[in-house]
């Protein structure tokens, strides 16, 4: 064997020893990183009113969301050895009750959603980085045993961190946010949004229509202006009941024309105006301002209190709450749903609603003459109005009802002037939009006749006006749970024909 030849076959063993030290360094390495991140690299973190487990996993790239027990869904938002994942692991009492109780904090909970998690994944990156440089330093200096591997170490793992933070930029894809993967119940998430997508794009078409057909109640009520008037009277007052518009801009279209062209003398909304009361929901309310009548309002299960400050903010308009006014020489009393559905809390059953109308009861029984109206959200707050006022004006159930209680009184339910908001555009047809003008007399307030107005929703095109005329030599209104059963003027109240059926819902 010559001298070249032997040196050689040292060389190649050298670099052999070489590389296979490298191999081991870089296997303790990536050992120890695994380690550490799997140990330590995860924070506890408050996301919006949930408590979140945030964690970074040497799985292959992308994020994921856990939601025990619907599922997750899955992100291929970059590449990597790492994962995101996030696992919302209860909803805190405290904060979800400040978030439902506190409109300003509703309406900024995408933005502290979205500053939690940026704070959550800044501070696990940093864990985790330091977490695999730990765990590989460690590791080196518990296996390898010399004194420069954990120096060795320390390098190749704060140049593997670099790197995977490297990757995960470049190859960092926003628009795969728009489009994940889901498992688990949430499997149906992907039809749910795709009818919110939907809903948008049918609400436009749907507000088009209805635009004529608004306009067509100018040509309906030209025929009916025909008719006698109501009652008999010339003089009738004529107020307009609506009730649940829930943000419905067609809605508010139908009362501003109905208002104008039945040239009503004020508008009484028994509630919902908007669906959650917050801030962002609020800016149609102005277009009560706009309306050139009087508008009294009741806080319905969807309103805030700052939903009824900005309503009460308008210069034609007052928020009963437990209170009366008079609209045209007509006195009306109302009372608020003692609810607010954001906040789970305030629901204590039939027995609040009851309770709340008991205490409008009871401040009728304060006033000199019973009100000729009573104002409520839900028909459950009527009963202890019955034989205390002639007539309770509700809604809450988007079902239009007229129906005489035990003790005489007519409580006249509502649709929804709104057609249920955007929600009603989730099924094969909206909810019809409806509301009614009430004509009563002017001087004893009792109830003449009225007009029902029913608006049909997408994918009809009628408009029907339905008058029903209230008997002339209706019984008195029984004591009831103590109230006069009289009107103003001391004679007995009207009572309510039985009204034609109005289909609930469109058929098409």
């Amino acid at each position: 064997m010559t001298e070249p030849t032997t040196a050689r076959r040292a060389g190649l063993r050298a670099v052999a020893r070489g590389a296979g030290r490298w191999a081991v360094r870089l296997a303790v390495v990536l050992a120890g990183a695994w380690l550490g991140i799997l140990l330590l690299g995860r924070v506890s973190a408050p996301i919006g009113p949930f408590d979140a487990t945030v964690a970074f996993r040497p799985f292959g790239g992308g994020a994921a969301l856990d939601i025990p027990p619907l599922g997750a869904l899955q992100v291929d938002a970059y590449d990597g050895p790492l994962r995101l994942e996030i696992e919302l692991s209860r909803v805190d009492e405290i904060r979800a009750t400040q978030l439902a109780t506190d409109p300003t904090r509703l309406d900024g909970v995408v933005d502290q959603v979205s500053a939690d998690l940026r704070d959550a994944v800044e501070r696990v990156a940093w864990l985790t980085a330091l977490a695999a440089v730990g765990g590989a330093t460690a590791a080196s200096l518990l296996v390898l045993r010399r004194r420069r591997e954990p120096l060795i170490a320390l390098g190749v793992s704060t140049a593997l961190v670099a790197a995977t933070g490297g990757v995960a930029a470049a190859t960092w894809r926003p628009e795969a946010l728009s489009q994940p993967t889901y498992t688990g119940l949430l499997v149906n998430a992907n039809s749910l949004i795709g009818s919110a997508q939907d809903i948008v794009a049918r609400f436009d078409a749907y507000r088009a229509s209805l635009e004529d057909l608004v306009s067509n109640v100018s040509t309906l009520y030209s025929t009916l202006s025909t008719l006698p008037p109501p009652g008999g009277a010339d003089d009738s007052v004529a107020l307009l009941h609506v009730s649940d518009l829930h943000l419905n801009p067609a809605g508010f279209d139908l009362v501003q024309q109905v208002a104008a062209q039945f040239d009503v003398d004020g508008v009484l909304d028994t509630g919902d105006i908007t669906d959650w009361g917050s801030q962002p929901e609020n800016g149609l309310i102005s277009r009560v301002g706009t309306l050139g009548v009087p508008y009294v309002f009741i806080r319905g299960n969807h309103d805030s209190t700052l939903t009824a400050q900005l309503v009460a903010a308008q210069p034609n308009a007052t928020v009963l709450d437990d209170s009366a006014v008079t609209v045209a020489g007509i006195e009306v009393v109302g009372t608020p749903d003692p609810r607010f559905t954001p906040d789970p809390g305030t629901d204590d059953g039939a027995e609040t609603l009851e309770a709340s109308g008991a205490g409008l009861a009871d401040l009728v029984r304060t006033l000199p003459q019973p009100p000729a109206i009573a104002m409520v959200h839900d028909p459950e707050q009527a009963p202890p109005l019955d034989g205390v006022v002639p007539l309770v004006l509700a809604g809450h159930t988007h079902e239009r009802e007229v129906t005489r209680l035990d003790g005489g009184t007519l409580l006249m339910v509502q649709g929804s002037t709104g057609g249920a908001g955007l929600r009603a555009l989730q099924g094969e047809f909206p909810e019809p939009l409806t509301c009614t003008v009430l004509y009563l007399d002017p001087r004893t307030g009792a109830l003449t006749a009225y007009d029902e107005i029913t608006l049909g929703g997408l994918g009809q095109t009628e408009v029907t006006i339905e008058r029903e005329v209230v008997p002339a030599a209706p019984p008195a209104v029984g004591d009831g749970a103590g109230g006069t059963g009289l009107d103003g003027d001391g004679g007995p109240r009207a009572p309510a024909p039985t009204p034609a059926p109005v289909p609930a819902s469109p058929t098409g």
